[in-house]
């Protein structure tokens, strides 16, 4: 397959997945500027089109005020506002939209892969692992989520999928130790990447939290440089929520970066405008399905154009 097939099937994704949050959105655009002049209640209602979209207070305004721009008094159509609409998207998330980097000098580069039960992480870590494997890096993956004895059989599955070196122990094992063995594992065999598994833990139980911290302390004492990224999963489904939870997970694992799941789910998607306006973290991938090929590089300008429902 060629890359603009490739390039054009993904985008068939994206936009398919996106078209509730662009079809919910696009609609209020199109009842708002119906046979009316652009004016300062127009700019109101735009508003608080977008906050209801989840974008946040700040992107809503800075976006609103950007369509008014030198258009007062003028009528206007739903697809100059869309169009407007995506560049001004698009101006936010550019500063967000960044590969993962992998410092080949770090050996192995360790990934640690953060975020609440079922925001998919676990898939998340299989997809990419399949990801970085295609690129021919070696891979060992470490099934730290000893509380899920599915998520231990799931990257277990993944690891034979892909050729990686999987790092399990029973349900209910000590996930700091296991994370101690897998970087040592790691380390011995020589491997590119080390991609550590968690429980899935909500923000608001401490205890968890804790355990988390005591991971990454664990991990530190094994590879004092490490992890070298930290990657926060969110699903998107759970709207205003995943600021919080950004918030917690970036106090307790030093979030480096995202991953933004479950796009095609929800009509949500602006949410990851109002996470990019208030926390400015890389933003590294998204998914927008199951398959292996739904978790993508995530970049800026097909977002925005899918999230407004701009072809």
């Amino acid at each position: 397959m060629n890359d603009s097939t490739e390039k054009k099937s993904w985008w068939q994704r994206l936009s398919g997945g996106l078209r509730r949050s662009s079809a919910s959105l696009g609609g209020a655009l199109a009842d708002l500027v119906t046979k009316r002049r652009l004016d300062a209640a127009m700019i109101d209602e735009l508003e608080e089109t977008l906050i209801r979209a989840d974008l946040g207070v700040s992107a809503a305004t800075r976006i609103a005020a950007a369509v008014g721009e030198g258009r007062y008094d003028k009528a206007i159509s739903a697809e100059e506002v869309k169009a407007v609409l995506a560049a001004e998207v698009e101006r936010t998330l550019a500063a967000v939209a960044q590969p993962l980097a992998i410092d080949a000098a770090k050996k192995p580069f360790v990934i640690l892969v953060v975020g609440v039960n079922g925001s998919g992480k676990t898939t998340t870590i299989g997809k990419l692992a399949a990801k970085l494997r295609a690129e021919g890096r070696s891979i060992v993956l470490a099934a730290g989520d000893t509380f899920r004895a599915a998520a231990i059989e799931q990257l277990k599955i993944w690891g034979q999928r892909v050729g990686a070196t999987v790092v399990a122990r029973e349900q209910g094992a000590d996930s700091a130790g296991l994370v101690f063995d897998a970087v040592a594992t790691a380390k011995a065999g020589n491997a590119d990447v080390l991609l550590i598994d968690t429980a899935g833990r909500l923000q608001n139980r401490s205890e968890l939290m804790s355990e988390l911290e005591k991971v990454v302390r664990v991990i530190r004492k094994a590879d004092p440089g490490a992890p070298h990224a930290v990657l926060l999963v969110l699903d998107a489904t759970v709207g205003q929520n995943a600021l919080s939870q950004v918030e917690v997970f970036q106090k307790t694992a030093g979030v480096t970066g995202l991953v933004m799941t479950k796009l095609d789910g929800t009509a949500r998607g602006g949410i990851l405008v109002a996470i990019a306006e208030k926390f400015g973290l890389p933003v590294h991938f998204i998914g927008v399905g199951e398959s292996v090929d739904d978790l993508e590089p995530f970049a800026a300008k097909d977002f925005a154009r899918a999230l407004v429902g701009v072809e």
